[in-house]
């Protein structure tokens, strides 16, 4: 019954960050159907991201007065008839209004299945039942762009949310019939209102900020510049509400341990480095190299390999080892991986593109699982649930921070690229004139041929970009290797002992 409660917490898992990723390559062909531009379809992807990451620091309050299990099983259910009703919106407005109900009820069901997991297994086999939800997380981001870019050309956009549902109701049903026998205590807490709506106001128009602000040329815009107003003000007056409010609907008092403080900071830099690389590989693919959506995901399909082929070692053996050691080798071979990304060339072939993401599947079995372990050290089982809420909430931030940082530097470092390599495209230059001249003796006018060098400089412009933006991230994760040592592990058997106290 423990490996089935398992398997539909995995699950349940998977399609909640799954969706966080598989709309995306799907907004064209929404946008054509309910006729409207593809800028305006984007708020698919924005409505859905805004509702989540407010709803999931909340999950520890609403723990608290609901019970874990019945909020559990309620978020899924909710899940699924919001994704019926997103399958059947016959406008934007109310795509984008079922996508915000999806997003809401989605927040509480990552950090839950952890409290479930952890719950289920004694102290000595919780690393390896987080490793299996660890896989869950780590690969669902991937495979998203492939499989809804695969249903969306050969069926039709709807049925990226209707997959949702047998897999919904089959966790539901299987957690509510293990689980509901184990049903936390429920505390009937005054609800904090003020911290509530200074918590929508700053995260709201934060993630609108992150969201809009490259196509809003960011604080040249005024309404990014006023966003992002908003969103310093309402994260100020919310954290001076939160450390002083008796009942917070946020437990920002987690930031004194130590170990929450590092592991999430640590975990908040290196996901939006890794998400910002996983976004910027299949655009540059899609838009430079010539792929499909579904050939850029054949590319990114191998991170899977060694991701689930040693997760498991590292969930038995985490217990053993000092975390920080299996966290110095992800980011040792995140660091390898980006390196050598930024080797890539446009003549570049399928195994050289794939090559970096099969190694890069060790990095990301040894990347999240220790980071939870430490973060979660020592945490009483009351705690537990705010603190896996709290931790995923700067990982997903941080996610929607590298999104934007990626894009916007890519775009603007392809710009600089551009502007220095055809500042040789003169008549002066004789390998210009001669590309030139060998273009126009084929038959193209003037304008064409200077057409065909400019796409030609373009594409070697951002592929040049992209070599930048990975060379970076390498030494990003190289220097993150220094953070996660700050974190002061007080036994082996930290993340353990926190699972042991969750299922007494």
């Amino acid at each position: 019954m423990r490996a089935l409660g398992t398997v539909a917490l995995a699950l349940a898992t998977f399609m909640n960050v799954l969706d966080t990723s598989i709309a995306n390559v799907s907004i064209p062909a929404m946008s054509g159907d309910l006729g409207v531009s593809s800028d305006q379809g984007t708020w698919v992807i924005t409505s859905f991201g805004v509702a989540n990451a407010i709803s999931l620091p909340l999950t520890g309050w609403l723990t608290q007065r609901y019970g874990q299990v019945r909020l559990f099983t309620a978020s899924v259910l909710l899940f699924v008839i919001a994704s019926i009703l997103c399958a059947l919106a016959p406008s934007l407005g109310l795509l984008i209004v079922f996508r915000v109900i999806q997003g809401a009820v989605a927040g509480p069901m990552i950090p839950l299945s952890q409290t479930l997991l952890l719950a289920s297994y004694p102290k000595e086999k919780a690393g390896s039942a987080l490793a299996i939800w660890a896989m869950t997380t780590l690969v669902a981001p991937v495979v998203g762009p492939v499989l809804g870019g695969w249903i969306t050309d050969n069926y039709s956009w709807p049925w990226i949310f209707y997959i949702n549902v047998p897999v919904g109701l089959g966790a539901a049903a299987v957690t509510w019939m293990i689980y509901r026998k184990r049903e936390s205590p429920i505390v009937r807490l005054p609800i904090d209102g003020v911290g509530l709506a200074l918590l929508v106001v700053w995260v709201g128009a934060l993630q609108i900020m992150l969201d809009q602000g490259k196509d809003l040329d960011w604080f040249a815009s005024t309404q990014i510049v006023l966003l992002a107003i908003a969103a310093v003000v309402g994260f100020t007056l919310f954290v001076v509400w939160e450390l002083t409010e008796r009942y917070p609907v946020v437990d920002l008092r987690l930031f004194a341990r130590r170990n929450f403080l590092v592991s999430t900071v640590t975990v908040s830099l290196a996901y939006g480095t890794f998400f910002g690389s996983v976004v910027l590989l299949p655009l540059w693919l899609q838009e430079y190299m010539g792929y499909t959506a579904t050939d850029a995901g054949m590319v990114l399909a191998p991170v899977g390999l060694l991701a689930i082929l040693l997760t498991p070692v590292v969930g038995r053996t985490v217990d053993k080892v000092d975390p920080r050691l299996f966290v110095t080798g992800a980011f040792a071979t995140f660091g390898l991986v980006m390196y050598m990304r930024s080797r890539f060339a446009t003549s570049a072939d399928f195994t050289t593109l794939a090559i970096p993401t099969l190694v890069q599947g060790a990095a990301m079995a040894m990347f999240f699982l220790p980071l939870i372990t430490l973060a979660l050290s020592g945490l009483p089982p009351e705690r537990i649930a705010s603190a896996s809420g709290l931790f995923n909430f700067a990982r997903l931030l941080a996610g929607s921070f590298g999104t934007s940082i990626a894009t916007t530097f890519w775009d603007r470092r392809a710009t600089l690229h551009h502007a220095q390599l055809v500042e040789h495209i003169t008549r002066f230059d004789a390998q210009a004139q001669q590309a030139l001249s060998l273009l126009q003796a084929n038959g193209m006018s003037v304008a064409q041929s200077l057409a065909v060098v400019d796409r030609l400089v373009t594409q070697q412009a951002f592929m040049l970009s992209a070599n930048d933006m990975f060379h970076a991230s390498a030494l990003l994760f190289l220097a993150l290797i220094g953070v996660a040592w700050l974190a002061r592990p007080a036994a082996r058997t930290q993340g353990a002992r926190s699972a042991a106290i969750a299922a007494e």
